[in-house]
């Protein structure tokens, strides 16, 4: 009886297991056959690549977008659901209340009620698109067999998409790409209270060497304030050392790279465009593939090729075949931190401009799945929410270019009929998305680059430190138009570079502000990299994405090997061992076998932290959510201290400079030792080995055999044009030249499809990973859908 049991049971388990894998083999996407919808207007022919690539031929732009929406809908719905959720505060009531942290940051910008206004703002034409797009969404999840298969490991249901949804999924981008919560503003404004004007000069410069803006000159390093400003010795309670043994900082955020080379400058006399968009790396990949075909209405075809963000029907980067265009995150200043002034005589009001008013207090109900709802309060401002309090106990409130319906639109979508560079920077001006560095290039062989997005106009500051707008005479006045952007059309040097650090001077860089640049390294070793090219071609732009030389790093080296002189290692063998490394195993190069390349970059990170950790320590008294590692523009300085060694700024703890970049190189040391094992162990691959999720595998590590990409130690790092870390690279890479896409290359991590059981989960991220060419276009047709007019369209 007891066999008979055990049988019983164990059929019992192969047949639940059974159910489970047929319940989520059943949530795949459609490939092929012909499939009748609600909301179509036309026939549509979906062709997929083995790639899973589809091209869409569609009879409008509508049908266009609502099989797009059904193509996102089919194979990237759980993506895009977390992503509304992520950006209106929502998490909690899909995932539980581990995501509750997460919610009250994001519910504060009350985004579903702004996409509600954004869309209710929408010209006709632009809600057509929209609507037929949410249309194809919904008809997509509802002709699966099955819900998307997290929905049957969530035991929930996926709700319907909505046109808001989508404005929200852009809002999520604000948040991705920009300082939603103000800190690196905030850590400016305790600087500028706390430490003399001298040293925040120095420390937080706007811009500094090594830069290589596209117009303008580069910006000198920044002068060592001198005793006067501050003495360290002299005021050593304010002389804090930090502990070894702290979290470095993180040169990692969210960026990009593209530029664009003139036909005339070209090897085939051809203007192209290369662009490779840094994000975070997760699975699914954060786009989506697709080539966009309908009527132009005068007889021809417009087509569109290029990546597509899973919640919006835009194609974001690609090339309509006259005009192609990439975006990198342009790093402007369009955040902004107001000292909220209370009323004397009341304490629940503020002053404004037009007289005193009542703080407006909001709650909000977050719902939590499994549990009660939780309330969040939070008080209110005419700039925006209130944030927190600075270092004086001031109320801090933010206004964000988000908060305002203008800033977003679907004027994107206007590019995919632009003829020219001409053309496509006035859309790209006039379009409604976080802002981005816009390059582009056109079939005529000319190149350009502007601001997308809108680009607040300030009155009465400058924006890099939180200031009060009582009394009017700061503040934002509207946003600038279109014609009044920065430009460059067709530069001398035929080419154009852009890489997240400073662009511009003089009144254009006032107009966009300081929202944080990189550093320029990157930047100068692209522009360097382009103007040694002699008539490049679409490989060659390739091989500059994936430069991984260690330029940048390599000064550095050769200061520690001064430092580490004969008398330096003396006795201890820890130290004759780095010196070693760095020396020996050094290949000029962010290699994954280079342990030199690893220790040259823990120690600079080590250095910053402990100098900078003492010049700012009244900050972290005054705050103790102070954080130095937001200043990104810190190289030049740091150089100015190795190569000045001024002793008024030197920690009374040690004797000399040397002796304290010597305990930079001990607390690296203990660091690489505790992280590999040993200084020999501790290569660059190590560390930088990536770590692509599915959002499922952190609450269930188990499933991450079955739907994260295997880990891969690879090259590159922050400051070169290959840049890579282990959750965060490049999100796609291509080099189009307008009008030869049939030549263009293409890179995306992971896959196509957003379904672990499709042939396209990963299929593409080994060329990725390896920077092996692959084409843009899409191949041979493999699979062929047809979407059909049902009853009730």
């Amino acid at each position: 009886m007891l066999v008979i049991a055990l049988f019983s049971l164990a059929a019992g388990l192969v047949l639940a297991v059974l159910l489970f894998y047929a319940k989520i083999d059943a949530s795949r996407a459609r490939l092929s056959g012909e499939v009748e919808v609600v909301g179509l207007g036309a026939r549509v022919e979906i062709a997929r690549d083995g790639s899973g690539v589809p091209s869409i031929r569609a009879q409008s732009r509508e049908d266009a977008s609502f099989a797009l929406g059904f193509l996102h809908g089919q194979e990237r719905f759980f993506q895009m659901d977390l992503v509304r959720r992520s950006a209106a505060g929502e998490l909690s009531a899909l995932v539980g209340a581990g995501a509750l942290p997460l919610d009250r940051a994001a519910c504060i910008h009350r985004f579903r009620e702004r996409a509600t206004t954004v869309v209710g703002k929408m010209s006709a034409a632009d809600r057509r698109i929209l609507d037929a797009y949410v249309k194809g969404v919904n008809q997509g999840v509802g002709a699966l067999s099955s819900v998307p298969f997290e929905y049957t490991l969530l035991r929930s249901e996926p709700e319907p998409w909505t046109a808001q949804d989508s404005i929200l999924v852009v809002y999520a981008m604000f948040m991705d790409l920009y300082d939603a919560s103000a800190s690196y503003e905030r850590a400016l404004g305790t600087m500028h209270d706390t430490l003399p004007p001298g040293l925040v000069s120095f420390l937080a410069p706007l811009a500094c060497e090594p830069e290589a803006p596209l117009a303008g000159v580069p910006m000198l390093a920044p002068l060592v304030p001198g005793p006067g400003v501050i003495d360290i010795r002299r005021d050593r309670p304010v002389a804090f050392l930090p502990p070894a043994g702290g979290p470095l900082a993180s040169e990692e955020a969210p960026g990009s790279n593209n530029w664009a080379v003139a036909g005339w400058r070209s090897g085939h006399q051809r203007a192209m465009v290369a662009n490779d968009m840094h994000l975070g790396t997760r699975v699914p990949n954060t786009w989506y593939r697709a080539m966009i075909f309908w009527p132009d209405g005068e007889g021809g075809q417009s087509k569109v090729v290029g990546v597509t963000l899973p919640g919006a029907p835009a194609v974001v980067a690609g090339s309509n075949g006259h005009v192609a265009w990439g975006l990198t995150n342009s790093y402007g200043d369009y955040v902004d931190v107001v000292i909220v002034e209370p009323d004397p005589e009341d304490p629940g009001s503020y002053l404004t401009m037009n007289g005193p008013r009542r703080l407006d207090k909001k709650t909000v109900q977050i719902e939590v799945r499994d549990q009660p709802d939780r309330q969040v309060t939070f008080l209110s401002t005419i700039w925006g929410p209130v944030i927190g309090k600075d270092a004086r106990s001031r109320m801090l409130a933010l206004r964000f270019t988000a908060h305002d319906p203008e800033s977003i639109n679907l004027g994107i979508m206007a590019l995919e009929g632009a003829a020219d560079v001409t053309q496509a920077l006035g859309i790209a001006a006039a379009s409604g998305i976080p802002p981005q560095n816009f390059t582009c290039a056109d079939a005529q062989g000319h190149i350009g680059w502007t601001v997308a997005g809108r680009i607040p106009r300030r009155s009465g500051f400058e924006g890099r430190f939180p200031v009060s707008w009582a009394d009017g005479t700061a503040g934002w006045d509207g946003y600038h138009e279109p014609r009044e952007y920065p430009r460059v059309y067709d530069p001398p040097s035929g080419i154009i570079w852009t890489a997240n650090a400073r662009v511009v001077g003089g009144e254009d860089l006032a107009r966009i502000g300081d929202g944080g640049y990189a550093l320029g390294a990157r930047a100068r070793q692209i522009r360097d990299a382009l103007e040694a090219l002699d008539e490049p071609t679409e490989k060659d732009l390739l091989a500059v994405q994936l430069d991984d030389r260690a330029l940048f790093l390599a000064p550095w080296r050769e200061h520690l090997l001064a430092l580490l002189d004969e008398k330096a290692i003396q006795g201890s063998a820890l130290r004759a061992s780095f010196r070693s490394q760095v020396e020996g195993s050094w290949t000029g190069h962010a290699s994954v076998d280079s342990v030199g390349y690893r220790l040259v970059r823990t120690y600079r990170l080590e250095l910053f932290a402990m100098v900078y950790g003492w010049l700012t320590s009244a900050c972290s008294r005054a705050d103790p959510a102070f954080d130095p590692s937001v200043l990104r523009q810190w190289e030049a300085s740091m150089w100015r201290i190795i190569d000045e060694r001024p002793g008024h700024l030197l920690h009374p703890d040690f004797s000399s400079w040397d002796e304290a970049m010597l305990a930079a190189v001990d607390r690296s040391i203990e660091r690489c030792v505790d992280e590999a094992g040993s200084i020999e162990a501790c290569t660059w691959g190590a560390h930088n080995t990536t770590e692509i999720h599915h959002p499922i595998t952190h609450a269930v590590p188990w499933l991450g055999r079955f739907l994260d990409m295997k880990p891969c130690a690879l090259p590159g790092d922050s400051h070169m044009p290959r840049f890579q870390a282990p959750s965060e690279g490049a999100s796609e890479r291509f080099v189009i030249s307008p009008g030869h896409e049939e030549d263009a290359l293409f890179h995306m991590p992971c896959g196509q499809s957003g379904h672990p059981l499709s042939p396209n989960y990963r299929d593409g991220h080994s060329a990725w990973e390896h920077g092996l060419p692959t084409p843009l276009l899409p191949g041979e047709v493999e699979d062929l859908l047809v979407l059909l007019p049902g009853s009730g369209a």
